[in-house]
């Protein structure tokens, strides 16, 4: 097993980077689920942390892996090898179609590695039905929820996420549109973040799924 928080590579999960190869639009790989290849499927030791971006689920994500010493597998670093390019290019120059099929890539490959693993996955994967059916059967999904006022003062001016320059709250505003009901379709808990620290809302989601 990994140390906690260490970067799991493709090669790790049986996967070579050269699955895919990359083009001016990125190609991505189909990764076989855990129904599909006949892996052992445990959804309570497979936790997902979904919500906005500005949510915190990089942060809140280590901080479950710290205590239970599971693998964290962040979402930009999957979409990064899967794709061979920096997640915000890639996002940067993404059709809306693109964008799906990229997100719906690091989902698979998050739903392919063998428990126990926590992880973080793209905003927008709720928003494909196939998706949101998966991360309902294989998987303990946490909805990490935030007012808009509080996901605005988060991501600031947007460094880092090109697809929220020039105004970041009416992006945010633009994205979160229908997509709270989504998120409540697939989530096993929502927890509220604002006003918990990473480690309360941390010692939370695994007494959840310890229980």
């Amino acid at each position: 097993m990994n140390p906690v928080g260490a970067a799991t590579t493709l090669g790790e999960l049986g996967l070579g980077q050269g699955s895919v190869r990359v083009s001016e639009t990125p190609r991505v790989a189909r990764v076989p689920t855990p129904a599909e290849d006949g892996a052992r499927d445990d959804p309570s030791h497979r936790v997902l942390l979904v919500g906005m971006m500005g949510a915190g689920k990089t942060t809140i994500g280590r901080a479950v892996a710290a205590r239970t010493g599971w693998r964290y597998l962040d979402n930009d670093e999957l979409l990064e090898r899967a794709v061979g390019r920096r997640a915000p290019d890639v996002l940067a120059g993404a059709d809306e179609k693109t964008l799906r099929q990229v997100e719906a890539a690091a989902l698979d490959v998050v739903l392919a590695a063998p428990p126990p693993v926590v992880a973080s996955v793209a905003a927008g994967v709720v928003l494909d039905a196939g998706a949101r059916r998966r991360l309902r059967e294989h998987a303990f999904v946490v909805y990490l929820r935030a007012s808009l006022t509080a996901l605005t003062a988060r991501v600031g001016q947007g460094a880092g996420r090109p697809w929220l320059d020039g105004d970041p709250a009416a992006t945010l505003a633009h994205l979160s549109e229908g997509r709270e009901s989504l998120y409540l379709e697939v989530a096993d808990l929502v927890l509220d973040v604002e006003g918990s620290s990473p480690a309360d809302l941390a010692a939370r989601i695994v007494a959840a799924v310890t229980e």
